[in-house]
């Protein structure tokens, strides 16, 4: 739509900047996991499950964080960043009762939401906020708003 003067009216940003700044916040929280068991129980003392769940947190995070830096420099690409990072996340916490807990789904997703194992929150901020981030990344009003040019602009 074109106003009276044939400007396209600069599109809203806020889907974009929301999504952006809790895909940081989410890349942090999720960061957090791989970092503390690292640091704790070192790369060597750990077996292949336990590397793979914190694998795919880390890329989780990572995929969130550079979602969200891009999307801050109005890219395209960041929001398709976001929308994958935010299903890494909620891939994350459903990898680790598969790989780690066979046999104990319903239990490990009841004590998660009781806060009852250490670090729960963040098993409950990426089922939470990996949605969250994927729905604010993919509305319309996020990818108008990042492929909008100005008139004059390169």
């Amino acid at each position: 739509m074109t106003s009276r003067n044939g400007h396209e009216p600069r599109p809203s940003g806020t889907t974009a900047i929301l999504a952006g700044l809790l895909g940081l916040v989410l890349a942090g929280l999720l960061g957090y996991l791989p970092l503390k068991f690292f640091v704790d129980y070192g790369f060597a003392g750990m077996d292949g499950e336990v590397r793979g769940v914190l694998g795919v947190y880390s890329a989780a995070a990572l995929v969130l964080l550079a979602g969200a830096l891009t999307t801050f420099f109005r890219a395209v690409a960041g929001a398709v960043l976001l929308l994958v990072g935010g299903l890494l996340a909620v891939a994350a916490v459903i990898c680790e009762p598969v790989l780690l807990y066979p046999g104990y789904f319903g239990d490990f997703f009841a004590a998660m939401f009781r806060f009852a194992p250490d670090d729960a929150f963040v098993r409950v901020g990426a089922v939470v906020g990996g949605p969250l981030v994927f729905v604010l990344a993919v509305l319309p009003w996020t990818f108008r708003y990042l492929r909008h040019r100005p008139a004059g602009s390169w």
